[in-house]
């Protein structure tokens, strides 16, 4: 059986109504393959489908609910409390400075362009609910 993780959240969190993803990845450091994504589901959902497939895989299952961030500094403050939390959990773990997870010689460089207004976005939404449903 695998390991899932997940928020341990309160029933009356509003998290709890969010659409929620699963990501299933190796559950050994020594496999390496990239992970899969799977959503938008409702909450129970997404637990049940995560721990069905876990039963019969040695996998790792993150179910997380989906961060809909409607403007630029939303991600960046998003991007900003993650590596928060990855400063504070390397301060708790030794690294290996020789291990690279990532080539870095074909990395493309992106170019910044104008984002898109939180209105076209939350409209966005409403398309994807729309072909979710078909």
């Amino acid at each position: 059986m695998g390991t899932l993780v997940t928020l341990d959240l309160p029933d009356d969190s509003p998290a709890l109504s969010q659409p929620w993803i699963i990501t299933f990845g190796p559950a050994d450091e020594e496999e390496d393959w990239e992970a899969v994504v799977c959503g938008p589901y409702e909450y129970e959902h997404a637990l049940a489908l995560a721990q069905a497939v876990l039963a019969d895989e040695d996998l790792m299952a993150v179910v997380e609910p989906l961060q809909p961030a409607l403007t630029v500094d939303q991600i960046r403050g998003e991007i900003a409390a993650s590596r928060l939390n990855a400063d504070e959990t390397e301060d708790d773990e030794t690294e290996d400075d020789d291990h690279h997870d990532h080539d870095h010689e074909d990395d493309e460089v992106v170019a910044p362009g104008a984002p898109p207004a939180p209105e076209e976005i939350k409209a966005a939404f409403v398309r994807i609910a729309q072909q979710l449903a078909e």
